[in-house]
């Protein structure tokens, strides 16, 4: 019995090794004299297809979304990653974009670096696209 099994898983070895030395079939063009193509709405893309979060991110554009963004956005800011973008993040959702400063336990230091940085927040409606779970603190990007 242990001969044919054997026997056998030779024979297939050989047989699925044999695939690789063959020689490649040439494609065949077919005759398309005659044929006309013609313009189709199938082919045509109106709009660019978008998604949710495309376009919450087309809302506030380059701006850091204080009740959307994740904490990692935070980082081009010196200072403020982790510890004072975990604040905003925790405290979220904000109705205007100066309600950041009334975070309670913020040092004055914090403030100030908050207060630098107000022009480049702005405050849209949570989505769950975005906040959805951990997305907020961990969003999976390394």
């Amino acid at each position: 019995m242990k001969a044919i099994t054997r026997l056998l898983a030779g024979l297939f070895l050989v047989i699925g090794c044999l695939g690789w030395f063959s020689v490649p079939d040439h494609a065949i063009a077919a005759n398309l004299t005659g044929v006309t193509l013609h313009n189709s709405a199938l082919f045509a893309v109106e709009a660019p297809l978008r998604n949710r979060a495309d376009d919450k991110l087309a809302e506030f554009g380059k701006k850091i979304d204080l009740n959307n963004t994740n904490v990692r956005a935070f980082r081009k800011f010196p200072g403020m990653y982790p510890t004072l973008a975990k604040k905003v993040v925790d405290n979220a959702p904000y109705e205007k974009v100066d309600d950041v400063l009334e975070i309670s336990g913020l040092t004055d230091h914090q403030k100030e670096m908050l207060q630098a940085h107000l022009d480049e927040f702005t405050v849209t409606d949570a989505s769950d696209v975005f906040v959805e779970g951990g997305d907020r603190y961990n969003n999976g990007v390394y």
